[in-house]
């Protein structure tokens, strides 16, 4: 059940229907949501982040009540946004909706440019969080939603890291979930050519689990021949080189490399912080006087893991650092949605991150 009273749910569906902007919790993280019908409203989303109207937004959609019915009738509810549902497109949607997976289709004409980038597809899904289905189920259509931070930054896991992304935006209505359970960005898959299921963007679902559920066979970007004009992959959000990043400098290290990460910054850093393993002994820091490090357990299992990510990096971030170390997650399918948020964390942290996001 969820933990709102139906009089705040029936206020944010009446901001999202006057054109104003809800921030809600999802399973993976907090969206900033939208009426997915309403241009103007759909702007404001990119005028609060910051974000280049060229980056398309996800369009969240309702699970109908089940009450009796043995299988729920998503092809009613996805065929208005989309051109055509194939056979695998809905052997997706009734093995994984709702969860944290997005499905990109070719948009049909109805759809908003606004949504979309100016592409020819849109990504949907059904968000499993029951206060994002009560609001989703009463609003009667769908919700534009990235998350809710500025643009580039760390992704919010919970209602206090919304407002303090937004804490000037008076009119922006918060609806609080508790913490976000998976934790990072849903996995997306393209469904748009018609060929292939494609991995645009790895998260807690991976492709091992959808070929054991459904038998589809997912493929990784680079299996794909993109030399055929028609197969141009589209673009997606959290797909840029710089994204999720702290404004502390962040690295990874590989096991006992530590020194390595540090020499990147001749001029020793003097306070850093160590994400460690929860299963691994204490590091040694021995010989390294300069250096002033502490350490932070972090979940060696990968779900526990990707769930404390974001509030690690948003914690350690707002803890004034000189430099912010994380391991190297280990090799496996299951750790690559953790791996790709942290090495565009990386990539775009440090106090010019700003800068790199718009790159």
């Amino acid at each position: 059940m969820s933990t709102y009273s139906s009089t705040v749910i029936d206020e944010a569906v009446q901001t999202l229907r006057d054109g104003g902007l809800v921030a809600f919790p999802t399973e993976t993280v907090y969206g900033l949501g939208a009426d997915a019908k309403n241009p103007e409203a759909i702007k404001k989303i990119f005028t609060a982040k910051g974000r280049p109207s060229s980056h398309p937004v996800i369009v969240h959609l309702a699970a109908p009540e089940k009450y009796d019915v043995a299988e729920i009738d998503w092809a009613t509810l996805v065929s208005p946004w989309v051109r055509d549902l194939s056979e695998d497109a809905l052997k997706l949607i009734n093995a994984f909706w709702p969860g944290p997976l997005t499905l990109v289709f070719k948009k049909d004409k109805g759809v908003l440019n606004e949504l979309t980038g100016g592409q020819d597809t849109v990504a949907i899904r059904a968000p499993a969080h029951p206060v994002a289905q009560e609001l989703l189920r009463k609003f009667k259509s769908g919700i534009a939603a990235p998350s809710a931070n500025r643009f580039g930054k760390v992704s919010p896991t919970s209602a206090a890291d919304v407002r303090s992304e937004f804490e000037g935006m008076l009119d922006l209505m918060v609806l609080d979930g508790g913490d976000c359970e998976v934790g990072i960005e849903s996995t997306i898959i393209d469904l748009s050519s018609g060929d292939h299921a494609v991995l645009l963007r790895p998260g807690i679902i991976t492709p091992s689990d959808i070929f054991s559920k459904t038998g589809i066979r997912v493929f990784q970007l680079g299996e794909i021949n993109q030399d055929k004009g028609d197969s141009v992959l589209p673009r997606v959000s959290g797909s840029m080189r710089a994204h999720y990043a702290p404004t502390t400098p962040l690295r990874m290290y590989s096991p006992g490399r530590i020194l390595d990460a540090l020499s990147e910054f001749p001029d020793i850093k003097s306070r850093v912080a160590v994400a460690v393993w929860d299963s691994d002994s204490s590091l040694s820091h021995d010989g390294h006087p300069l250096v002033h490090f502490e350490e932070v357990l972090i979940p060696s299992e990968c779900h526990a893991f990707a769930s404390r990510l974001y509030r690690s990096l948003r914690d350690l971030d707002q803890q004034g650092w000189d430099l912010i170390l994380f391991p190297e997650p280990p090799p496996g399918e299951e750790w690559d949605g953790v791996r790709d948020r942290l090495q565009r964390a990386c990539f775009g942290s440090g106090p010019s991150s700003i800068n790199h996001s718009s790159n």
